[in-house]
């Protein structure tokens, strides 16, 4: 019962895959893998916040466990 989630291998995203999606520069991260299913249910749902709700929290639960990485590697480099 905890939110010790082993957090996603870092993989980084295929460029042509966000550019056949339309994945603009700035939402290009490492979550971006997450962001191409969450768009196109998305679109199919007409943008309904009830619907989606899985492929959502994936992406949310993937862009955290990114700004924990970076945070760990902020402090590691401040050391």
């Amino acid at each position: 019962m905890g939110g010790d989630h082993a957090a996603p291998p870092r993989v980084p995203p295929n460029e042509q895959d966000c550019k056949d999606n339309l994945i603009d520069i700035g939402w290009r991260d490492y979550c971006s893998h997450l962001l191409i299913p969450l768009n196109k249910c998305r679109y199919r749902e007409f943008f309904l916040p009830w619907k989606c709700e899985q492929e959502r929290h994936a992406y949310e639960a993937c862009q955290y466990h990114e700004f924990q990485y970076r945070m760990k590697k902020l402090k590691e480099s401040n050391k």
